[in-house]
């Protein structure tokens, strides 16, 4: 068969996704390449998701994949990383038992030791531990493509290995390549858990990203600035890539089973219910709502006892410590682990009031968290605690009077003040008209993504070797 026929048999395209982080993986980061794959099908083209077979990860949520379609290809690959706790203490600064040396000595050999490791790890590790992944992910995308016909290669980061994995594959095989950065590298670089900041790691990292931006065809962000930011990278490094910003964004069919659980019932009692869903890091610190319910509590203790906030997600120690420091402020404090999506999306239903946070640090400006599309769809009052910026922008225009810097703890504390009260008297809206917010539904989403893949199409075809598509 030529290959004009094999062509026109095909009436519908195939995107290959590489995703390190795949259901039954948890986390925000999981939920935009799940969600594309689910809706992907309604626009023309069918997906491939080449994954990791025993993922090296924090948290798992198997509701998430409910929304994987059954005929979605799927192929995993074995990584050689060690398990992730494994991982986290030799990247932490903080030492682990060992039975046969004394306290003191303990200490001083297991920093030495991790101190060490961490060395190695920085140098050979590039630009995550997820590069033991590439060798066994290589040869079944490798297999996969040239097994099944496919248009495009569609590499989701971090990890960045992804971006490396499609790189090798874009050129052994000659499809375009589409990058999507759901967190710019550079910024991961800076803030992200357990991240290599030495110097060499970041002089490695930076000519990897040059190879990798070189190698594609297309850019996808999940910001406007971050879009500009990277496409200037590679403009930078003498390509033109054609980029794209599309945010993260809220599944209808979620909100209706949130809603359907009937938990509205939290709201009732007279007392204000602020919810915050996600991690908690240098990132999104919790430090200026800490000392915002401090300043309520010393100006108004009674008021105070009114508040229940609930934090859910992830907790790096620091910010526990923050959270610690509530107990003595008379509000009602209740902390929750990493809860699967459909529970934390329960908990947004439940709240008055929807937390958002981002610190003010570097590159802040750019970041729209991922829960903020979920937190619109929910149709609550949004308190954001943030710097100016892209996030900033969407915030106001939902909610012009709701976004204080971090340093605005004396006004952060009146807003507080004036939700309760409000929720006293009877006056707190359980839900507030914000208009269309259907344009970061993920239906919506997927649609823009198929448009932008569809404009690489010809270029496959064109371009891709007959023996290998075709073996």
């Amino acid at each position: 068969m030529s290959l004009p026929n094999i062509r026109k048999s095909r009436t519908r395209r195939r995107a290959l996704f590489i995703c390190y982080l795949f259901p039954p993986v948890g986390g925000a980061g999981v939920q935009r390449p799940a969600k594309f794959v689910k809706y992907l099908h309604r626009f023309g083209w069918d997906v491939s998701v080449l994954t990791v077979e025993n993922p090296s990860v924090p948290v798992f949520d198997n509701s998430l994949s409910e929304d994987i379609p059954p005929y979605t290809v799927i192929r995993k690959a074995y990584t050689m990383e060690p398990g992730y706790r494994h991982k986290a203490r030799i990247a932490s600064p903080d030492g682990v038992a060992c039975s046969e040396v004394s306290e003191r000595d303990r200490g001083s050999l297991v920093r030495g030791v991790k101190r060490v490791l961490r060395g190695v790890m920085g140098v050979v590790l590039q630009p995550d531990p997820q590069i033991l992944w590439f060798p066994a992910a290589a040869k079944k995308g490798l297999e996969l493509l040239r097994t099944m016909p496919h248009d495009v290669i569609f590499a989701t980061a971090p990890p960045y290995t992804s971006l490396l994995l499609g790189s090798w594959l874009k050129r052994k095989s000659g499809l375009p390549l589409v990058l999507d950065y759901r967190d710019e590298w550079d910024l991961s670089s800076a803030y992200r858990e357990n991240s290599k900041r030495d110097a060499i790691s970041l002089s490695i990292q930076r000519m990897m990203q040059r190879t990798v931006l070189r190698s594609a065809d297309g850019l996808v962000a999940t910001t406007r600035a971050s879009t500009d930011t990277i496409v200037k990278q590679a403009r930078h490094y003498g390509i033109q890539l054609p980029g794209i910003c599309i945010y993260n964004g809220f599944d209808e069919a979620d909100i209706v089973r949130a809603r359907a659980g009937k938990v509205a019932t939290l709201r009732y009692g007279g007392r204000l219910r602020m919810v915050y869903t996600g991690t908690l890091w240098n990132l999104t610190s919790v430090a200026p709502l800490v000392k915002a319910v401090q300043l309520l509590s010393a100006r108004n203790p009674e008021l105070a006892t009114k508040l229940d906030l609930v934090f859910a997600g992830r907790k790096v120690s620091h910010q526990v410590s923050l959270l610690e420091r509530l107990s003595e402020t008379g509000c009602r404090v209740e902390m929750r682990d990493y809860c699967d999506h459909g529970e934390a999306l329960s908990l947004m239903e439940s709240a008055d009031v929807l937390c958002l946070l981002l610190s003010e640090v570097e590159g802040a400006e750019r970041v729209v968290p991922a829960k903020l599309f979920e937190y619109l769809a929910m149709r609550r009052e949004i308190l954001a605690i943030m710097p100016q910026g892209e996030a900033a922008e969407l915030i106001i225009r939902y909610f012009a009077d709701n976004r204080f810097g971090g340093g605005d703890v004396a006004a952060i504390a009146a807003w507080i003040e004036e939700r309760i009260k409000r929720k006293i008297s009877g006056k707190q809206p359980f839900s507030v008209d914000i208009g269309d917010v259907s344009e970061f539904s993920r239906r919506y989403q997927a649609r823009q993504l198929s448009e932008y893949l569809n404009r690489f199409v010809p270029r496959a075809f064109e371009h891709t070797p007959e023996w290998f598509r075709y073996g």
